[in-house]
């Protein structure tokens, strides 16, 4: 009943839809990896984080292969199996370690396969690998929020202190508000130095007087006698090293 026309579109039709069906199993299981031989490895987590099967499994940072599997052993165990491609059994080792990551910050979840040993054995087909537990972003969250809500604490205690320290509250507001102790601190210091001064010129004084004048001078030929013997012992360590060499 229907036109040559007709029948020809369909065929076309049909011919194109299955080409785009074969095109798509061949890309899908090329990214899955169900046309390259493979061979499995697990690991155990105690939480994958959204991980999902058919996830990339990375190496190196090269896509290696994907998740086959996630299954719940029990109430603090995750297992979660691999098939990777068997091109690259021969880098992955026994001891190499197995850590869930993500595709950049807010991409999809995927596991990398963390470098071992060069004197490791290869790792056996269906090996159980050792984990590393990923951070949580909402643990990171939380950790952060924490950060900010002690920062903000201090930055209002912080704005307290200066208000009462404006305000001439406490010995720091006195001193800073307060002309007449801070001119009675510069005095002090001013008389300090002054003091000072006085005593350099006392012991200049004492250093001629002639009843005091043997002390000082004993005590001027101990320092000499002494640089004299550190001056000779230190001639002496070279020559024995000298002599050594």
């Amino acid at each position: 009943m229907h036109t040559q026309k007709f029948k020809i579109r369909l065929g076309l039709f049909v011919a194109g839809g299955l080409t785009l069906f074969v095109l798509a199993i061949f890309i899908i299981g090329k990214q899955k990896n169900l046309f390259n031989p493979v061979f499995q490895l697990s690991s155990n987590f105690y939480n994958v984080g959204g991980l999902q099967v058919g996830n990339n499994v990375r190496f190196s940072g090269i896509n290696v292969g994907t998740v086959d599997n996630i299954q719940i052993v029990n109430d603090s165990t995750v297992r979660v199996s691999m098939f990777i491609k068997k091109d690259v059994w021969k880098f992955i080792k026994s001891d190499c370690s197995v850590a869930i990551g993500s595709e950049g910050i807010i991409g999809d979840k995927l596991i990398n396969i963390l470098q071992g040993t060069a004197e490791a054995p290869l790792a056996r087909e269906g090996q159980l690998l050792e984990s590393t537990e990923p951070i949580e972003t909402d643990a990171i969250i939380a950790s952060l929020s924490v950060t900010a809500e002690n920062a903000e604490v201090v930055t209002q205690q912080l704005a307290e202190i200066m208000m009462k320290i404006n305000g001439g509250e406490g010995t720091l507001g006195r001193l800073v508000q307060d002309t007449t102790l801070a001119e009675n601190l510069d005095k002090t210091i001013l008389n300090l130095r002054r003091g000072s001064k006085s005593l350099d010129e006392n012991m200049t004084a004492a250093k001629h007087n002639f009843l005091l004048r043997g002390y000082f001078k004993k005590q001027a030929k101990e320092k000499a006698k002494k640089k004299e013997e550190a001056q000779e012992a230190a001639e002496k360590k070279a020559k024995e090293l000298k002599k050594k060499k």
